[in-house]
């Protein structure tokens, strides 16, 4: 009976931690989406990589799937320059998150909304790793944006 309590025992702790990492995954998406609304680049930064990758699928002139890269700088300009009379906000509406020692993804589906109007809708794929120092790390965004089929 010792026998099965301390398995129990292993198990629940194992999954408690994995739900700790988690959680904390998810915090630091949430951290850089606060910094993404309040256009505050040096709290975007902080929750990257010094060499993260930024990507977008989009579409061509002729439909087809295309893969744009963004520096990030020039991502944290254009989120900057936004004007202040305009409005943006991405809305998570959910997250699946697995993690496996120091490496994450978060698969979040998101709706965009610009003046306070649905814009887009997408799906975000971030891949994280676990710094000793720094924590969580978003090492590489890639997303995809559509107008339609956002149930």
């Amino acid at each position: 009976m010792l026998r099965i309590l301390s398995i129990l025992f292993v198990l629940l702790g194992s999954q408690v931690m994995a739900q700790n990492e988690q959680e904390a995954v998810k915090k630091t998406i949430e951290d850089f989406f606060e910094g993404f609304h309040a256009q505050d680049s040096l709290l975007m930064k902080h929750e990257v990589s010094e060499s993260v990758i930024l990507q977008t699928i989009g579409k061509d002139e002729t439909g087809n799937s295309i893969v744009k890269n963004q520096p990030f700088n020039e991502f944290l300009k254009s989120i900057v320059s936004i004007p202040a009379t305009t409005k943006f906000k991405e809305v998570i509406t959910n997250y699946s998150i697995k993690v496996d020692g120091p490496m994450a993804n978060a698969w979040t589906d998101y709706e965009f909304m610009l003046n306070n109007e649905f814009h887009h809708c997408g799906v975000n794929s971030f891949q994280l790793v676990k710094d000793a120092n720094k924590g969580w790390q978003i090492i590489y965004l890639i997303d995809t944006r559509r107008k339609e089929d956002c149930n």
